[in-house]
């Protein structure tokens, strides 16, 4: 006796239930797969959305930068209180074979350009006139939190800087080409520079901005040693201070110079647009 045939419905729902193994695909495959083209669009994971940017700035600025930083100063201060435990301020060996060799290289153009980096870093010039200088063109390019990050920055760096001379009180070197303030450690006028150098990088973040700041932090610490000025040490602890206050504050201004950094890209990019747009030449008709 023969069976009757599956009603139609039972037939579809049997269809249905198998469709997903005849394309070899699952549902939980199917979502797989919308996730990943989602990372491939521009407004995924893999985008860079404001609100993702913003919260990269926030890591980085308030993790990274704000540990490194913070460890960096206190280096500074470690060194500054071994270098006086050890018979009160005592040059390190490394201080001493350092700067004979650097007066070896003593002469007219060392001397023009170690004094040009000692008007150029300290006194009204580095302190003032420097940084109220590099304000004004970031707010001339309306980039106004850059410009009170560097002002800041510059100002906590050299506090900082006065707070430790007057605590260690390190003597300076004897043979000295220039006059100095009080305190040797750490150099003031490379803690500037490095506060400048990383300052900069940070509204700025180009490679070529940072090895420049680097070239220019490291020269400062030569002609330093050069003129007589500092112990190699007292620089090591200009350079720990001068960066790890520049990061730190980097920590607390992360977010709002992220924000005004991509504002500012846009604006160039839109100008760059327009120009190009006026440019264009239309076709000719034949």
């Amino acid at each position: 006796m023969e069976r009757p045939n599956d009603p139609p419905g039972d037939a579809e729902h049997a269809d249905a239930s198998a469709a997903p193994d005849a394309s070899g695909e699952s549902g939980e495959d199917t979502a797989d797969s919308t996730r990943g083209l989602d990372r491939d669009a521009p407004g995924g994971a893999a985008g860079l959305l404001p609100a993702q940017r913003e919260r990269r700035a926030r890591t980085l600025g308030r993790r990274a930068a704000l540990t490194s930083g913070v460890a960096a100063v206190l280096a500074a201060v470690l060194l500054g209180a071994v270098i006086m435990i050890r018979q009160g301020g005592v040059p390190f060996e490394i201080d001493e074979e350092w700067a004979e060799e650097v007066l070896t290289l003593r002469g007219p153009f060392g001397d023009t350009v170690a004094l040009f980096m000692n008007w150029l870093g300290g006194g009204i010039v580095g302190v003032f006139l420097v940084p109220i200088g590099v304000a004004i063109v970031l707010l001339i390019l309306r980039r106004p939190w850059g410009a009170l990050y560097f002002i800041v920055a510059s100002a906590a760096s050299a506090g900082v800087v006065q707070l430790l001379k007057e605590w260690f009180g390190r003597a300076r070197p004897e043979d000295m080409l220039v006059t100095s303030d009080f305190g040797s450690f750490p150099s003031g006028h490379v803690a500037n520079a490095a506060t400048i150098s990383v300052a900069i990088g940070v509204i700025v973040p180009i490679l070529g901005v940072w090895i420049a700041g680097a070239a220019y932090t490291v020269l400062m610490a030569l002609t330093r040693t050069y003129l007589g000025a500092h112990w190699f040490t007292d620089t090591v602890g200009g350079l720990l201070v001068g960066a790890g206050v520049a990061l730190v504050l980097w920590a607390a201004f992360a977010v709002p110079l992220e924000r005004e950094r991509l504002a500012w890209i846009a604006r160039v990019s839109e100008r760059n647009a327009a120009r190009a747009q006026a440019h264009i030449t239309p076709p000719e008709r034949t």
